[in-house]
């Protein structure tokens, strides 16, 4: 079974392929505080700027106005939800066109408010579907949730591009939200993000379909990136067309 590229890849891939790759990443921001307790979306957006993506999906997020003008981006804001005193909402940050914006509500009755945001963007040409979402920490949520997610993508043409990302919040391995995710896209590499500091577990996802198109993907560790949030940051390089087999990726 071919594997995606690893990080070591990805300043040859980022070089050698052009704008008709999506370049994406998944960013729990936890409200913009970092591991001192201090708020700092500046230190967030720091961050976002190491990871080189034109797109980024969010959440927890905080600041998203100050985001979006630090880095130059358009922002895509999902409902902003407040749950005891923590901001538990979605967004997308891009450098590509939004061409239609939906909103999901996937709560769960006296649970954190949980959506998914999702998003059609032109890449070059191409409409590629990017859904973000952030699922819940109880299994019964989580269940309910994925469930609704394919329901939603289920009849969607297998030829379309899709992008589904985010913190799953499934730490076991063979849970069923990750077997009824993998079945429908196909496995999802894991790199382990959480906590940021000593990273055990792989909770932040990255999806696509059809699985081919994901290229690279890893998870993003810096100085800046292991003080700034209690996630890190996930990224991949996402093709929206048939690549020639000397585009570069490995096996």
């Amino acid at each position: 079974m071919k594997q995606p590229a690893s990080l070591a890849d990805w300043r040859a891939l980022d070089a050698q392929l052009g704008p008709e790759c999506l370049r994406i990443a998944s960013y729990n921001l936890h409200g913009c505080v970092g591991h001192d307790g201090a708020r700092d979306a500046e230190r967030i957006a720091g961050v976002i700027a190491e990871l080189g993506c034109d797109t980024i999906g969010l959440q927890e997020v905080f600041g998203l106005d100050s985001l979006q003008e630090t880095l130059g981006m358009a922002a895509v804001a999902g409902p902003d939800h407040l749950w005891h005193d923590r901001h538990v909402g979605n967004a997308l940050l891009t450098r590509r066109k939004v061409l239609a914006v939906r909103n999901h509500d996937y709560g769960f009755p006296r649970h954190e408010p949980r959506t998914a945001l999702d998003v059609d963007l032109d890449v070059d040409g191409e409409t590629v579907r990017v859904i973000v979402t952030h699922l819940g920490l109880r299994p019964a949520e989580r269940r309910f949730q994925v469930k609704k997610l394919l329901e939603l993508l289920r009849h969607v043409p297998l030829y379309e591009r899709v992008v589904v990302l985010g913190d799953i919040n499934e730490w076991l391995p063979f849970g069923r939200p990750l077997r009824w995710l993998h079945g429908l896209f196909g496995h999802s590499p894991a790199e382990r993000t959480f906590p940021s500091r000593w990273p055990l577990l792989a909770l932040d996802r990255v999806w696509v379909r059809p699985r081919h198109a994901l290229l690279a993907f890893g998870a993003h560790r810096s100085p800046l990136a292991v003080q700034a949030s209690d996630h890190l940051p996930v990224k991949a390089i996402i093709s929206t067309r048939e690549l020639p087999r000397s585009s570069g990726r490995t096996s």
